[in-house]
């Protein structure tokens, strides 16, 4: 295992990291929380393990950093592994471990100079958004969340 210079795990050509499906219950309605990162595409909030961190902390502490929102853990979620190229490393696999988190505070303080911004959405509005201009690995992912939530995609 080695360290890059942001002090980021990084296993060879691995890099592991954590997030999580947000929500709330607002007047007896479920709310998700969204980020839209730094290509304009809505996702979910996460991040790079940093040394020393299990991935549950990672989850907790990125949603936290991005999004100014502090939230538990219920349950773990889907681990989505996928490849990207790096122009410095080339090729890397990425493993992305999220978790079903219940917000503790709801303010959102979003981190503009990481993502390019947050919202609470409805399930159905999160869901669309995700659909139209997310990615199609955060959809499953979604879904099994909603699915502990009592929810069915398209319904809050």
């Amino acid at each position: 295992m080695i360290q890059n210079q942001g002090g980021k795990v990084v296993d060879g050509l691995k890099e592991v990291s954590a997030g999580g499906v947000v929500f709330r219950r607002r007047d007896g309605r479920a709310e998700i929380l969204l980020i839209e990162d730094r290509y304009a595409r809505w996702t979910l909030p996460k991040g790079k393990r940093e040394k020393g961190e299990t991935n549950e902390e990672t989850a907790l502490r990125e949603i936290r950093e991005e999004t100014g929102v502090s939230g538990r853990i219920l349950r773990p979620l889907t681990t989505v592994r996928y490849r990207y190229f790096h122009p410095d490393r080339g090729d890397v696999e990425k493993e992305v471990h999220y978790f079903l988190v219940e917000a503790t505070s709801e303010a959102l303080d979003p981190a503009l100079s990481e993502i390019g911004g947050a919202r609470w959405l409805s399930p159905e509005e999160a869901f669309r958004l995700m659909q139209r201009e997310g990615y199609d690995n955060n959809l499953p992912v979604m879904e099994e969340a909603y699915r502990h939530l009592g929810l069915r995609a398209g319904e809050s």
